[in-house]
């Protein structure tokens, strides 16, 4: 069982800490003000990192791997690793065979046997309303039978914290990480804060309230996963996307089931195209079978949709009553739902990797190999990658662990930061930028004036014939998804089939079983600026767009008077998918991170 390290403060609260409650709630702000303004407790390491996916423990481990003196402390929001993580998964094993050598199994992959099995079997079709189904030949480039692995990424992420704490990494489960630390100059990363626990939701400290507090390092690494809170604010900061197009991004809707034995095919994958989607949209469907009759069904839709009327919790929904998939779930049970945001745009939209004081891996850097539908194996390896650039960097300025500082004397002086330029050499040079540049043309070929079939077809032509060795690249839209999504006027209302509770569930049924739990008195994590904006400018052109492309039913218009709307905010019910933050038009929704330990509680996802 992984035991691992619960959070604690580092100094004595304040002792006027009651008195300040006791008067920010009776007379003025200003006691209350100043608990909020309270120095924070202090620790340095030599390494921090700031999410505990693939990414963020396999650098963890390899960091440790090459300098066990290396004090390498991890933090992660969720309450338990892999808590938060979301897949298919289909895992190619390459990366983490580099990363544990001597552990590759039998069948061919260094973890656990039993935790993923071999993909035995695979089709793509693409599917038709009338529930035929029409067989399509797949890439070879793109087969996974025999070779590639399929099951829960939650589970392999729990497997790699235990891995990560064996080898003396720092772990921190349930710790948000609110805000960068920068030099007095403001031009340096030099540590991170983690969020303040006990915000009301007037802002003002409850009777829980506990300060947070910083963490100082040479090197922090941002592995936050899609659309990170803090990786957005860096990437801006730095300009690190000077050159690149802005990212573009799915939306990737998750059950798995537990279904009669007879319907369960052992390590059988399988893709759709087509229904339930028009030619216009972008995305698709899978169905894995893994474990003990489970199987994994699911649908990602590119959020850059232009109709506003499109909602993909209920396109999943539909698409599920499709012959295809509604012959292997019936008389089955649904265990678990998630959904989250994936990184769609590829080659095109990486930014530059490294900023002083820090770095981007995995998610945050946006490596996704979109046509495998993958992203696992490039994140891991970039851990690795940055893993080893800090090391080689460490040693090439001969500097000293913390520990050989001392634990007082590091806390009296400040650590000079590494320049990781080399991690965006390594990168450059590695199979991560080959594989991706490859296929840098197969999405956004759907949005080019070519028509989405005939510009697929040719990046596909330049993809697995050419090797991608075409001379021009294709560009995603600027101003990102949000800029996308055309008025409500140029199409019509879609009406969906209402659930049968069978097969299709509504939205909040799905929400419970996602374990998904804020503190009702919380400071809302939804920071929007104006709400008066949505009402008055995006549900006239929109109509409620933000109420449908929201798979958790946070957002909600209701009746405000005999002719007007307001826009609810149902907060608690966030499963952190960041999709509010990325597709609302009017960009007035701001993600930040929730109290530690809040939102979904995944275990088999």
């Amino acid at each position: 069982m992984l035991r691992l390290k619960q959070f604690t403060r580092l100094t004595v609260p304040n002792k006027n800490t009651a008195k300040f409650f006791f008067l920010s709630k009776r007379f003025n702000t200003s006691a209350a003000e100043e608990l909020l303004n309270e120095e924070r407790a202090v620790d340095k390491a030599d390494v921090l990192i700031i999410g505990g996916g693939p990414a963020g423990l396999a650098s963890a481990i390899r960091l440790k791997q090459k300098n066990a003196n290396l004090r390498v402390v991890l933090l992660e929001k969720a309450s338990e690793f892999g808590g938060h993580t979301v897949s298919g998964v289909i895992m190619e094993p390459r990366s983490l065979n580099e990363l544990f050598p001597d552990r590759i199994n039998k069948d061919g992959i260094a973890l656990p046997e039993g935790l993923l099995e071999k993909v035995t079997g695979e089709s793509l079709k693409f599917l038709l309303p009338n529930g035929w189904k029409l067989p399509l030949p797949e890439p070879p480039a793109m087969l996974n039978t025999n070779k590639n692995f399929v099951g829960s990424l939650s589970r392999v992420v729990s497997h790699l914290a235990e891995e990560a704490e064996n080898l003396g990494v720092e772990l921190y489960n349930g710790i948000s990480v609110s805000e960068i630390i920068y030099n007095d100059a403001k031009d340096t990363v030099i540590g991170v804060a983690t969020k303040d626990l006990g915000i009301n939701k007037d802002g003002l400290p409850g009777d829980n309230f506990e300060r947070g507090m910083e963490f100082h390092s040479r090197q922090v690494v941002l592995a936050e996963g899609c659309h990170g809170s803090l990786s957005k604010k860096i990437i801006n900061k730095y300009n690190l996307r000077e050159g690149k197009n802005d990212q573009s991004y799915g939306l990737g809707i998750k059950e798995v089931w537990e279904v009669p034995k007879e319907q369960h095919k052992p390590g059988y994958i399988s893709h759709t195209m087509g229904y339930p989607l028009d030619l216009n949209t972008y995305g698709g469907g899978f169905q894995y079978h893994f474990g003990e009759n489970q199987v994994a069904v699911g649908l990602v839709i590119g959020l850059d949709y232009k109709n506003p009327y499109i909602s993909p919790y209920k396109e999943f929904q539909k698409m599920k009553h499709h012959p295809f998939y509604a012959d292997v779930l019936k008389n089955g049970t649904c265990i678990s739902y998630a959904a989250r945001a994936l990184n769609e745009g590829g080659f095109q939209c990486i930014p530059k990797l490294n900023f002083p004081g820090g770095c981007l891996i995995g998610a945050s850097a946006g490596l996704m190999n979109v046509p495998k539908i993958k992203g696992t194996h490039t994140a891991i390896k970039s851990g690795i990658l940055a893993a080893d650039a800090i090391v080689e960097e460490f040693a090439a300025k001969q500097f000293p662990t913390v520990e050989e500082i001392g634990e007082e004397e590091v806390l009296e002086q400040s650590l000079e930061v590494l320049n990781l330029d080399n991690y965006q050499k390594m990168f450059n040079e590695s199979w991560v930028y080959k594989e991706l540049y490859g296929v840098r043309n197969i999405r956004p070929s759907f949005n080019t004036k070519l028509g989405a079939l005939i510009g697929m077809s040719f990046s596909g032509l330049d993809s697995f014939i050419l090797k991608g060795k075409l001379p021009f690249t294709f560009n995603f839209h600027k101003g990102g998804d949000s800029k996308t999504t055309e008025a409500a006027s140029n199409f019509k209302p879609i009406e969906y089939p209402k659930p049968d509770n069978k097969i299709s569930f509504d939205i909040l049924t799905s929400v419970n079983r996602t374990g998904t739990y804020h503190s009702e008195n919380e400071q809302s994590h939804l920071r929007i600026k104006d709400l008066n904006k949505y009402k008055d400018e995006s549900y006239p052109k929109f109509q409620g767009i933000e109420q449908k492309f929201c798979p958790a039913g946070v957002y909600e218009y209701i009746p405000d008077g005999p002719k007007d709307v307001k826009l609810q905010v149902n907060s608690q019910n966030c499963i952190h998918c960041k999709t509010c933050d990325i597709k609302s038009p009017t960009q007035g929704i701001n993600w930040e991170v929730p109290e530690g330990g809040d939102g979904p509680k995944y275990t088999n996802t």
